[in-house]
């Protein structure tokens, strides 16, 4: 029997928490330990909008966000009823735009058939919009403070390491999943929740973890093993395919740029960028048959940026050939398109690919 096993469920549990309460990270959407024991109970609103923006998304990154969100739509009636254009351009830089597309849909859902109150069980918080097993366990457990196991990436890191499950990733989530489940305690399970997340954010690192710092050092049986850098294991992933394409960057003598609208579904759905071709393997990035029929009649003179725009998406890198043209001032915006003036290009629902795209042509 290993050391993890030997140790119980609650004594593992106290370990962590009596740690959290002294190295809790303070955090914008978070309730501290000391708060919390106090009688102060988080706000759904904001442990939802933080868990959704936090999805393949550092930390760092998202603190400004959040605090612009919770500025502008404080409560998720605000959120609810604002204009979803203006949620798009808050959320562009975020990445995965259908989740600002199901952000607003679950504000009006909990609005629409819940009074403005989120459901507090998983099974109620998954047939909201855009809330997934592991989002419902965390809004769960760290809002209402229900039993849950709320396994994220740095759950799977931790737990991998104190029971030295050495099967591959995806294969050993199951086994990991009911590890977590066996030592969420019935007394703090939101706060226990957070202290998973905060030992694999700070000391069990992915590589040079500080085993002799961890509160699971003893019963850790990676570190027994002298195997914790190598867990959890990872199948190789498959080679991304690249995808090229062309943008068309206009702009007009006062400075505007032209802009149109994606379509609402798929990739980038609903949101901002120069007019641009189709994306495909073998297109040439001179091939001008691809130039968008609602610029092919402003016989512009288009001039190649130098360097190609280079983004990566989750299952192909995209390479885009940048043009740039100037464009007179009384040259109208074709149908679909509109001039963003430099003051409110800013604020534009560009995500990172576009405003790369952007910024290339207006600097040649």
């Amino acid at each position: 029997m290993t050391a993890a096993h030997t140790a119980s469920a609650p004594d593992l549990a106290a370990a962590l928490l009596a740690w959290y309460d002294r190295h809790a990270r303070v955090l914008p959407w978070r309730i501290s330990p000391r708060d919390r024991g106090h009688g102060r109970a988080p706000d759904p609103y904001r442990v939802w909008l933080s868990e959704i923006m936090l999805q393949q998304t550092t930390v760092q990154a998202v603190k400004p966000y959040f605090a612009a969100f919770t500025e502008r739509w404080p409560t998720v009636a605000d959120l609810a009823a604002a204009d979803e254009a203006d949620v798009m351009k808050a959320w562009a830089g975020l990445g995965y735009y259908s989740r600002a597309r199901n952000l607003k849909a679950c504000a009006e859902a909990v609005v629409r058939h819940h009074g403005g109150t989120f459901p507090d069980t998983e099974e109620g918080l998954r047939a909201l919009p855009g809330i997934g097993p592991y989002t419902a366990a965390a809004i769960a457990a760290i809002a209402f403070d229900r039993p849950a196991a709320v396994v994220d990436g740095n759950v799977e890191r931790v737990t991998s390491r104190l029971h030295a499950i050495e099967t591959p990733l995806p294969a050993s989530k199951p086994d990991i999943r009911s590890a977590v489940a066996l030592m969420v305690p019935h007394e703090r399970p939101g706060d226990f929740a957070q202290a998973m997340m905060d030992l694999g954010a700070s000391l069990c690192s992915p590589r040079k973890p500080a085993c002799a710092l961890c509160p699971w050092s003893a019963p850790c049986e990676a570190r027994r093993l002298g195997i914790a850098e190598t867990l959890p294991v990872k199948q190789r992933k498959a080679a991304k395919p690249t995808r090229f394409g062309l943008a068309f960057v206009v702009k007009r003598e006062d400075g505007a740029v032209l802009l149109r609208r994606r379509p609402p579904k798929g990739l980038l759905g609903g949101m901002s960028e120069p007019p641009v071709s189709a994306w495909g393997e073998d297109v040439d990035g001179g091939d001008f048959t691809l130039l968008p029929p609602e610029l092919a009649a402003a016989r512009l003179h288009w001039t190649r940026v130098a360097s190609d725009v280079r983004h990566t998406f989750t299952h192909f890198h995209l390479e885009l050939a940048v043009w740039h043209a100037t464009a007179p001032m009384g040259l109208a915006a074709p149908e679909g398109c509109w001039w963003s003036a430099p003051a409110e290009l800013g604020e534009e629902a560009l995500p990172t690919v576009m405003r790369k795209a952007v910024e290339a042509g207006l600097s040649a």
